[in-house]
Parts: structure tokens; C-alpha cells; sequence
């Protein structure tokens, strides 16, 4: 064999070298994700309500922006780890399934019954471990109400008005009432975190610090408004609006009367 036909060999022999040590990589590269990356339907196939929730997901369009296997995509964000909690707080006020993209998600009417929505949280906590599950808010009636009201006004009243009546934010977005909420939906709020809300885990609030909140929330509800008309109960800003209003109306109307007996 001469030189020649050697040389000729040697760069056909390392591209093909290199061609299978390409063909290798990918081949590993996607054998470890096919053993890291989450599956949603095997993860489900255990859990009869997680089954169940796996159909409920396509039937309500949920993959559509969430993806078939709740991975996310361009439009949404993974559901996979964030609990039974998060996904019965966004379906149970009707939050989601979303209408259109927006600053915010308005509350409105669930489109799914309370099993419905409890069977896609089940398939969605299936997906992954770790996420906050629905909390249980027994025993909240026999919280302290004052105790509440301090860890209210020091955590949530920047937001949500010192009677959660809710306030405008940045960017068209603002923070909800909480007339609607019930005690479920306020937990799941503080353990979940949505839109702009933090999370507030058990090293900010304990769970007997969250019952007091609830029970503050709930409470505030009943309560009178001993100097007459609410005004909305959103805060000492619109009450002196009012009170400076009806000072210059009365002082027009004395200039008036003063005026005409002259």
C-alpha cells in the first residue's frame, strides 16, 4: 500500500471517528434525559383521581399552554413541583383556565366542580414531589383575631388595604380582594405565592400564624363601620377626599347664602 493511498485513508477514517463520537454523545445525552425528565403519565397511572386529572388537564385545555406533560412552554409556566395547592387555589377562583394574557388573572366563576379541579391538582402533585398540597384549615375559628390583625397589617396590608379590600400595584397590575376568598384559598395564597404575592413558608408564618391571618380575613368581614358610610374601606385616603369635598361644598354654599342676604 502506498503512502499516497494511506494519506488518502487517515482524514476519511478520522471523520468518521469523529462522526461516531457525535453519534455516542447524543445517543448518552438522550438516554439521560429520558431518564431525568419528569413523565407525566407514568407518574399518574397509580393515583385514580391523578388519572382521572390527566384527562380533566387535556379536557380544559390546560396543555394547550401548559403543555401535554404540564412542562411549560413559551406562553406558561411548568406545573411540575408546585403542589396540589397552587393548581386548587388558580382553578378554584376561577383564574384559570386563562381567557387572555393579561397584567393580572381576574377572579371569576370556576369552570371545573370542586372534584374536578381536586383530581388535576392530584395528577399535577403526582408529576413531581415536594409541592405544597392542599392545606387543611381546620381549627382557624379558634384563632386569635388581634393576634391576626397585627401579622395582617405587618405582612399583607401594603397590598391588599388594612381590611383586604385590595390596591392597586405597578403596571396595571393590583392586589385582589379578599371579600370572595375563602379561608382554603387565603392558606393556599401564602404557601403558593401567585402573580405578585410572596410566599410566605413556615419561617415567615407558622401554620397557627396563617390561621390567625385567616381568621383576622374572615373576621374583618362582619364588622360595622361605626362612623357611618364604608367608602369602600379602602383607607384614610378616600375619607379625606370626601371630608375636604363636602368642607368646600359647605363653605361654597355659606359664601352663596352669606352673598344673597347682602
Amino acid at each position: 500500500m502506498t503512502s499516497s493511498t494511506l494519506a488518502a485513508r487517515n482524514p476519511r477514517r478520522r471523520r468518521l471517528a469523529g462522526a461516531a463520537i457525535v453519534l455516542v454523545a447524543l445517543g448518552l445525552l438522550t438516554l439521560l434525559y429520558s431518564a431525568l425528565a419528569p413523565r407525566g403519565s407514568a407518574a399518574s397511572s397509580a393515583d385514580p383521581d391523578a388519572a382521572a386529572g390527566q384527562k380533566l388537564f387535556n379536557k380544559f385545555s390546560c396543555a394547550s399552554c401548559h403543555g401535554l406533560n404540564a412542562e411549560g412552554g413559551a406562553r406558561a409556566p411548568s406545573l411540575i413541583g408546585v403542589g396540589a395547592a397552587a393548581v386548587d387555589f388558580q382553578m378554584g377562583t376561577g383564574r384559570m383556565p386563562l381567557q387572555h394574557h393579561g397584567a393580572e388573572a381576574p377572579r371569576k366563576q370556576p369552570v371545573a366542580t370542586e372534584q374536578e379541579i381536586h383530581q388535576i391538582a392530584a395528577y399535577v402533585a403526582s408529576l413531581a414531589p415536594g409541592g405544597p398540597g392542599i392545606p387543611d384549615v381546620a381549627g382557624y375559628q379558634q384563632a386569635d383575631v388581634a393576634y391576626g390583625g397585627a401579622l395582617f397589617r405587618t405582612n399583607c396590608a401594603q397590598c391588599h388595604n388594612f381590611v383586604g379590600s385590595g390596591g392597586e400595584l405597578t403596571y396595571g397590575r393590583y392586589a385582589p380582594t379578599l371579600a370572595e376568598a375563602t379561608p382554603t384559598q387565603i392558606y393556599e395564597a401564602m404557601i403558593t405565592g401567585p402573580e405578585n404575592m410572596p410566599v410566605f413558608g413556615n419561617r415567615t408564618l407558622t401554620h397557627e400564624q396563617k390561621l390567625a391571618v385567616i381568621k383576622y380575613v374572615t373576621s374583618v368581614r362582619k364588622q360595622a363601620d361605626p362612623g357611618g358610610a364604608g367608602l369602600g374601606r379602602i383607607g384614610p385616603v378616600s375619607e379625606t377626599v370626601v371630608g375636604i369635598l363636602v368642607a368646600l361644598g359647605l363653605s361654597v354654599l355659606g359664601t352663596i347664602w352669606i352673598g344673597s342676604r347682602a
